[in-house]
């Protein structure tokens, strides 16, 4: 099964993992809530490697 995780870039350009094996339903939808939140940070979706 195919996992994924939800990475963050803030201001300075560091990225983070913020969330991980997830499936990739979950994936967006948290991503999606944190883009809700309006914050300036950036959220995506990333397949993990297996």
């Amino acid at each position: 099964m195919e996992t994924f995780r939800v990475m963050r870039q803030d201001d300075n350009g560091n990225r983070y993992r913020v969330a991980g094996g997830l499936t990739r339903a979950a994936a967006e939808a948290l991503a999606a809530e944190y883009e809700a939140r309006g914050h300036k940070q950036l959220y995506w979706v990333e397949r993990e490697s297996a």
